[in-house]
C-alpha cells in the first residue's frame, strides 16, 4: 500500500483513546478526523466541555483490563524475563520490567515503538550524522554539530552520575536497537519520514546519550554577540530595550576588547550546530544556513520558560503537598516531551522526560516529585583571539603562541565518499568561527564541555529519591540545562534548590565577548551551597517561573547571571496561590491555563489620562479603557492590544530611541524592557520626555487600531484574540511530502488564548501561530497518586497513523488533563492496549 493509500485508509480510523468521551460524529467536529473545515468557533465551545469532563472524570474501580483492551504478544531478543507495556486510553505507556534493567530496555523499545523517527533524528543531529543519511546537503550542519560534541573522559562523565546510571542507559539503548533490528528484519513497521528521505534509523550506544550536547538549553552566546555588535554601533545604553539587565547593573565592556571585530557570521557554526533539523522544500536539502534565518530560529527557541510550583499540605484541601509543572519549549510535532511510566521491582516512577532519554525528567517516584524550570545562569562566553600571522593556527594566550587542537573526521555522506573534516579548539573550547583576514579566532566556552553536563541527565539523582537530602544530592550534581529544581514528598517537605554549573567569572560579568588571551579566566564552579534556597516556608507554597529569584540579599558578586524572563507569569502565579488559605488540584490546572497578563495591566496603564488627536486613537482608548487584561479567545481587546503592544509599540520605541546604524539589531525587543523605559521617560526620548513618550503610545495605538480592521474587519464588535491567535504545527519531514501526507502530518488549526506573559504561556510567531508554550503541563498529588492529572501535545505518538498522534491536542487547546495513573489497579482499568513481550528463544 502506498503512502497516499494508508493515509486515506488512516482518515477512517476510529480514535480509540477518544472513544470514552466522544461520539465519531463529534471527532469530525473536532478536526480530529476531518480537519480543513473546522469551524473554530464551534471547536471552542465542544472543547470546553470536552476540558471539563476530562478534569472531573473519576477513575473506574480496578481491575483486570476490560474486555474492550487490545492485547499484543511479541518476542524480543535481548529481554532477561517476560514483561508489559499497557497503553492507558490517553496513549501513556504503563510498563512493568521483571527486572529494573529490563524496564528501562523496554523503555527504549517503547520509546521507538511510538517516536522512532524523532530519537533518531535527535542522535544524528547531535552526534553530526545527517549527512549520512540525507547527503551533502547537511555537511556543515554536521561539523557544526561535531565541534559542541562532548570530547572529555568518559570514564570522568559517567562518574558524574549515580553508579546504576551507565547501566540503565546501557539497558534503554539496547531495547532501542532491539527495536530497529525489528524494523530492519520487517518484523515492525518503519515510520514514513524513513520512507520519505530513503534513510533508514541506526543503533545507538549509551556514551551517544550524554556526548550529545546541543540540544539542552544553555545560554548566553547569542545575547553576548547582539550586545557587543550594539556597542560597536553606538547603541551600548539602548541595549536594555532588547533585553533587561537583572538585577540592575551597568555593562562594562571587558578591557581588550574591541566590539566591532564581532560580527553575526560568529554565530554561523554555533547556530547551524543548535537549531534543529529543517528540510527545504520538496526535495531533501538542508534548511537555509544564512546567519539571518538562524538568528530567527534561535531566539523562538531562547524565549522559552517554564512555570512550576509547590504548595504545603497545610495549605491544600487535599492535606497533601502539590506539584504542579509545565516546562515551555518550542512546540513540534511529535511533542518534544514523551509521558511514561516504568515499574520494575526496586524502581517506580512516572513523568514527562526527552523521549531519547532513559527515566523521566520531571514527575514522581513512590514517595518523591519533582519538577523544574529553567534557571538563567550564564553558562556560556565567546572567547576573542588573536591569530599569529608567524604561526598558522596559533592564538595568543599569556604573552605566547598557543597552537589550536586540529582533529580531523571522516564524515559519512550519503551517494558519495567520506568526507574529510577540520575541527579546532583551544584551551577554552571549540572555534566557532575565524577571520582570517582581521586575524581573529572565536571560541564558544561552555559548561557543554564539563564532565556531567549532559542536558537532564543528571535528573538520574532522582529517580530513586525519598528524602529532602535526597533532592540535595540532586541538586549538587547538577550541570545543564540550568534549572529550578522544586521538590515535594510524602513525608510533607516542599522546597526548590536552584541547581546549575554556574561559572565563577572573577573580573567580568559575562554579558560580552572577552579575549582570550588569558586575561579572563573561570574559576571553577560556584560551590552549589552558596546558590539560594528554600524549604517549608512559611506562607505555604513556592513559585518559579524564569524571573531574577536570586532575592535581594544574594551577593553580586557572585555573578549567576543578569538575563532574565520578565516577571509576569510569576507576578500572577504569586497573586494566585496567595489569595487563598486553602488551594485544590483545580486551582493549580486553573492556574496553569490563566490567561491574566499583569504585563498587558501594566502596559494599558501607560495610556490612563491619554486623549487620542483622531479618530482611530480616540476609538482605540475608548475600546481598551476597562480591559481587564484577561487575553481570551473570545477578547476583542486582547486581539488589539496584542497587535499593538507586539507589532507596533515595540518598532515605534526602537525608532524612537536607537540609532539609526543599529536599529537591524532591535528587531525584536523585550516588551517588558520597552514598558520600564516608557513608565520612566528620561532624556533619551529628546528635551520633553513624557511629551515624546505620550506621542510614541498614541500614534503606535492609531496604526494598531488600522491593522486590526484590516485583520479582523471594520466592526470592533467582531474581533477576537481567537482568530488571529492558532496552534497550527507540522514535522520538519511533512514539507518533503505529498499534499495528502502534508494533512495528515500536520495539527491545527486550533484556537488558543493567552500570550508569552500570562501563565498559559503561548508565545507566537509574527504571523501569531503559537511557536512554544507547555508542551506537558503536569499536577501532582503527592501521595494520592492516581488523583494527579496531565496533558502532552499533541499525542504521545509520533506515528501520524497512531490514534494517539494528536488526541491530545483538542485537550491542550482547551486547557483540559488527563489522568496520570499509578497503581497497578487504575491502570488495568484504563487500559486501551496490553503489549505482552517475552524474550525471543
Amino acid at each position: 500500500m502506498n503512502l497516499d493509500s494508508r493515509i486515506s485508509s488512516a482518515k477512517l480510523r476510529p480514535v480509540i483513546g477518544w472513544r470514552v468521551l466522544l461520539s465519531r460524529a463529534s471527532r469530525i467536529r473536532l478536526g480530529l478526523t476531518d480537519r480543513a473545515g473546522a469551524d473554530m468557533k464551534t471547536t471552542a465551545v465542544i472543547l470546553t466541555a470536552v476540558a471539563a469532563a476530562l478534569t472531573s472524570a473519576t477513575l473506574a474501580s480496578a481491575q483486570p483490563a476490560p474486555p474492550s483492551a487490545l492485547s499484543e504478544a511479541i518476542a524480543i531478543p535481548g529481554l532477561s524475563a517476560p514483561g508489559e507495556i499497557v497503553v492507558d486510553h490517553w496513549g501513556i505507556a504503563h510498563i512493568y520490567g521483571a527486572t529494573t534493567r529490563d524496564a528501562f530496555f523496554l523503555q527504549g523499545w517503547n520509546a521507538a515503538r511510538d517516536r522512532l523517527w524523532q530519537i533518531d533524528l535527535w542522535r544524528k543531529r547531535g552526534l553530526g550524522r545527517l549527512s549520512a543519511s540525507f547527503g551533502p546537503a547537511f555537511v556543515d550542519k554536521d561539523r557544526a554539530a561535531r565541534l559542541l560534541l562532548y570530547r572529555g573522559d568518559m570514564a570522568a562523565e559517567w562518574g558524574r552520575y549515580p553508579a546504576e546510571a551507565r547501566g540503565w542507559t546501557e539497558a534503554f539503548v539496547a531495547g532501542i536497537n532491539a527495536y530497529v533490528a525489528q524494523v530492519k528484519a520487517g518484523a515492525r513497521p518503519l515510520p514514513p519520514e524513513f520512507a520519505l528521505t530513503a534513510s533508514i534509523p541506526e543503533t545507538w550506544t549509551a556514551d551517544d546519550v550524554v556526548r550529545i550536547r546541543s540540544n539542552a538549553l544553555v545560554s548566553n552566546l547569542t545575547s553576548e554577540v547582539t550586545r557587543a555588535m550594539a556597542a560597536c554601533r553606538g547603541a551600548e545604553k539602548e541595549d536594555t530595550l532588547r533585553h533587561q539587565i537583572l538585577p540592575a547593573h551597568k555593562v562594562v565592556l571587558p578591557a581588550g576588547l574591541d566590539p566591532c571585530t564581532v560580527t553575526p557570521a560568529v554565530l554561523k557554526d554555533y547556530l547551524l550546530g543548535t537549531t534543529p533539523v529543517v528540510f527545504d522544500g520538496a526535495k531533501l536539502v538542508a534548511e537555509a544556513s544564512d546567519v539571518d534565518s538562524l538568528l530567527a530560529n534561535h531566539d523562538r527557541i531562547t524565549r522559552e520558560g517554564s512555570n512550576n510550583w509547590v504548595v504545603a499540605a497545610d495549605h491544600s484541601t487535599t492535606g497533601r503537598p502539590i506539584l504542579a509543572n509545565d516546562p515551555h519549549r518550542e512546540h513540534s510535532v511529535p511533542s518534544l516531551r514523551y509521558l511514561v511510566h516504568i515499574n520494575s521491582p526496586d524502581l517506580h516512577m512516572i513523568g514527562a522526560g526527552e523521549p531519547a532519554l532513559p527515566g523521566v525528567s520531571f514527575g514522581h517516584n513512590d514517595v518523591s516529585a519533582w519538577g523544574l524550570t529553567i534557571f538563567y545562569a550564564d553558562q556560556q562566553d565567546l572567547y576573542v583571539y588573536d591569530l599569529s600571522k608567524d604561526h598558522p593556527g596559533a592564538y595568543r594566550y599569556k604573552g605566547g603562541w598557543e597552537p589550536m587542537t586540529v582533529v580531523h573526521e571522516a564524515l559519512p555522506v550519503k551517494g558519495e565518499a567520506d568526507r574529510d573534516i577540520e575541527l579546532r579548539f583551544t584551551r577554552h573550547g571549540p572555534v566557532i568561527a575565524e577571520d582570517d583576514a582581521a586575524g581573529h579566532a572565536f571560541v564558544v566556552r561552555s559548561i557543554w564541555d564539563l564532565p556531567g553536563g549532559a542536558g537532564y541527565f543528571n535528573v538520574t539523582w532522582m529517580f530513586r529519591a525519598s528524602s529532602w537530602s535526597d533532592f540535595e544530592t540532586a541538586h549538587a550534581h547538577w550541570g545543564g540545562p540550568p534549572l529550578n529544581l522544586v521538590y515535594a514528598d510524602t513525608h510533607g517537605d516542599i522546597g526548590w534548590l536552584p541547581s546549575a554549573y554556574a561559572p565563577v567569572r572573577p573580573n567580568w560579568d559575562g554579558l560580552a565577548p572577552v579575549p582570550g588571551d588569558g586575561r579572563y579566566e573561570w574559576k571553577g564552579m560556584l560551590d552549589p551551597g552558596l546558590l539560594p534556597s528554600l524549604k517549608n516556608p512559611a506562607r505555604g507554597w513556592i513559585g518559579t517561573a524564569n524571573e531574577m529569584n536570586l532575592g535581594a540579599d544574594y551577593p553580586a558578586s557572585r555573578k549567576v547571571g543578569y538575563e532574565w524572563v520578565d516577571r509576569s507569569r510569576i507576578d500572577e502565579i504569586e497573586h494566585v496561590l496567595g489569595a487563598k488559605s486553602k488551594l485544590s488540584l483545580q486551582d493549580m490546572m486553573g492556574l496553569q491555563t490563566d490567561v491574566h497578563s499583569p504585563l498587558a495591566a501594566r502596559t494599558i496603564g501607560l495610556l490612563d489620562g491619554l486623549a487620542g488627536r483622531d479618530a482611530d486613537e480616540t476609538a482605540a482608548l475608548t475600546y481598551l479603557r476597562g480591559w481587564d487584561a484577561v487575553e481570551s479567545v473570545g477578547s476583542g481587546q486582547t486581539a488589539l492590544y496584542e497587535i499593538w503592544a507586539m507589532r507596533h509599540l515595540r518598532p515605534a520605541m526602537v525608532a524612537a530611541v536607537v540609532p539609526d546604524k543599529a536599529k537591524d539589531l532591535f528587531a525584536d525587543p523585550q516588551l517588558a524592557a520597552v514598558v520600564d523605559w516608557l513608565a520612566k521617560p528620561d532624556a533619551a526620548l529628546g528635551p520633553d520626555p513624557k511629551t515624546a513618550r505620550d506621542a510614541i503610545l498614541l500614534s503606535s495605538l492609531g496604526e494598531a487600531w488600522r491593522d486590526a480592521q484590516k485583520r479582523l474587519g471594520p466592526d470592533p464588535a467582531k474581533w477576537r484574540w481567537g482568530d488571529l491567535h492558532h496552534a497550527q504545527w507540522s514535522p520538519a519531514a511533512a514539507s518533503l511530502a505529498s499534499p495528502a501526507m502534508k494533512a495528515q502530518f500536520g495539527v491545527g488549526p486550533l484556537e488558543v488564548g493567552g500570550s508569552a506573559s500570562t501563565p498559559m504561556a503561548t508565545t507566537y510567531r509574527g504571523d501569531f501561530n503559537v511557536a512554544s508554550g507547555a508542551s506537558v503541563r503536569m499536577v501532582l498529588d503527592v501521595g494520592a497518586w492516581d488523583n494527579s492529572r496531565v496533558i502532552n501535545t499533541p499525542g504521545q505518538s509520533g506515528d501520524p497513523f497512531s490514534a494517539h498522534y494528536r488526541d491530545l491536542f483538542p485537550i491542550w487547546a482547551a486547557g483540559g488533563y488527563a489522568p496520570l495513573l499509578y497503581s497497578r489497579e487504575a491502570v488495568m482499568a484504563n487500559a486501551e492496549k496490553v503489549i505482552s513481550l517475552t524474550p525471543a528463544p
